[in-house]
């Protein structure tokens, strides 16, 4: 691969040395690393020479936390919290799996709207039941592979019945309707990992920039022998065990009715959190959480659009900031945020933190935002030698950005345009690991309208069957009420409600 130079660009690398100070630079790209940041670079006669007067580079932004498996299902639901609203996107009552083509597909179609605005790597957390299958989660791999996006893949796991990971629902679901839920035996932890063993043999660290994860799908959906054989595993391969805890209110009522504590204490108790774990959401968590994940050294992924779009909350992230919690941001699946965009978390997160209270020295600045887009994303995914900032010797996952477009005129403060008024449209070049994926908004990898034009084809029969589904899931969605209902009542003795922030 030849060397590549941007000279004279304005350069914001997100590195300890500079942090979201912009400067003016030039970079050198070399076998897809960085070679050198500075000024007056000199590349080989051989190298391409982009010109960078007039435009930012800046790192890829990172995806903390998404799930490829809803992307289909972008602008299907509104007005449900969680527990109703997982009926119908993860049905109880499944039908036949997604077939091979469509999963390739629905995979590509993620990877192909993140590239498009930004997001150089991704932390998808997919679902496909009802087993785990090597060849289907190569599908995933393929997908990725093709579209040239970095990515940490895993299909969540979970082997505790729904009805026994949901406080009161054997009392609140008529037995009629609990009969119809008949999973199987459920997997073991000893079947788990061989499968994991495989996946880390074939599969991780395919085309130097696809790995697997670890993700039991929350602790009450684990048996404590599954969360610690994930554990174990994970540190050992030196990857993230990514999982889901304090989401909801009725997720915070769980710890307290199952374990007679907080889903955190019970993981600390399990000895599952370590820095190898990183948590989805934290919504639900008490100042005593914070600080087993403190200690602990654990991430977090604030997905600040969906946690309101499903009522769950605002998670305390100014509290988590002042814990000194690497915190990253996510989309969460397409169907409970219906973007892939990290631009909009970043706007959104940006704005929900400032109705935390009076103390305004408290509220969330854009550069902290920044941050958790780029670097602090990379650290809870555990690739922070690798991206997540403009360093000599890490990949050249970066973005080159017009400033002279609407979002950037005038130009005040780049950090806060990037926050609070960019929406990924001045966005001319995307490069991960030194290949240019996107240049002036078209892919470079894939033939995008040929893949839009299959997805319209072949997505219709697929829609109509899954709304078969919903259909027969509708059943259980007064059931899945009373639940929520019950849960957002009950008094578990936390200091805050978690619809209000805090700080």
């Amino acid at each position: 691969m030849p060397q590549t130079l941007i000279k004279n660009a304005t350069l914001l690398t997100m590195c300890a040395q500079n942090g979201s100070k912009p400067f003016e630079g030039d970079i050198l790209i070399e076998k897809g690393r960085i070679a050198a940041i500075g000024q007056n670079l000199v590349a080989n006669p051989k190298a391409t020479v982009m010109e960078g007067r007039n435009r930012l580079v800046m790192p890829g932004l990172i995806n903390a936390h998404t799930h490829s498996s809803e992307t289909f299902f972008r602008g299907r639901y509104e007005g449900m919290p969680l527990e109703i609203w997982l009926l119908y996107a993860y049905p109880l009552l499944m039908g036949p799996v997604i077939d091979d083509r469509l999963l390739y597909l629905r995979s590509l179609l993620l990877a192909m709207e993140s590239l498009r605005n930004g997001v150089t790597t991704i932390c998808d957390d997919f679902f496909d039941p009802p087993a785990h299958d090597l060849s289907r989660l190569a599908t995933v791999f393929r997908a990725y592979e093709d579209a040239g996006i970095r990515a940490n893949i895993s299909s969540a796991a979970m082997n505790v019945h729904t009805l026994d990971a949901l406080p009161y629902a054997r009392k609140v679901m008529p037995l009629h309707l609990q009969e119809k839920l008949d999973f199987g035996p459920p997997m073991s932890a000893d079947a788990y990992m061989d499968y994991c063993r495989s996946v880390f043999a074939s599969l991780h660290g395919r085309a130097g920039r696809l790995n697997f994860m670890i993700a039991p799908s929350a602790p009450q959906r684990c048996t404590p022998e599954l969360l610690q054989a994930c554990h174990a595993l994970a540190v050992d391969m030196g990857v993230p065990l990514h999982t889901h805890v304090l989401e909801t209110k009725t997720q915070a009522v769980t710890g307290h009715e199952m374990y007679g504590k907080s889903l955190i204490a019970y993981m600390h108790d399990l000895g599952v959190l370590s820095r190898n774990t990183t948590i989805a959401h934290s919504v639900w968590v008490s100042e005593k959480d914070i600080a087993m994940m403190a200690e602990a050294g654990c991430s977090i992924a604030h997905n600040a659009i969906s946690n309101q779009k499903l009522g769950a909350g605002i998670a305390p992230v100014r509290r988590l900031m002042n814990a000194d919690i690497t915190i990253g941001l996510g989309t969460d699946g397409v169907s409970s945020n219906d973007t892939a965009r990290i631009f909009d978390v970043m706007r959104v997160a940006g704005l929900i933190h400032s109705v935390s209270g009076p103390d305004h020295d408290q509220w969330i600045r854009a550069d902290d935002i920044l941050t958790m887009a780029t670097i602090g994303g990379a650290r809870s995914a555990m690739l922070e030698n690798v991206t997540g900032s403009l360093e000599v010797g890490k990949a050249a996952d970066l973005l080159i950005l017009d400033l002279t477009t609407l979002y950037f005129t005038p130009l005040n403060d780049i950090v806060k345009h990037l926050v609070y008024a960019e929406n990924g449209s001045s966005i001319e070049t995307v490069m991960i690991a030194g290949q240019i994926v996107v240049h002036d908004g078209r892919l470079q990898t894939i033939d995008e309208a040929a893949i839009l034009a299959e997805i319209r084809e072949l997505l219709p029969t697929h829609l109509a069957a899954h709304a078969e589904l919903e259909a027969r899931n509708a059943a259980f969605h007064s059931t899945m009420a009373e639940i929520h209902r019950r849960a957002t009542s009950t008094d578990i003795g936390m200091n805050r409600y978690a619809g209000d922030p805090g700080t």
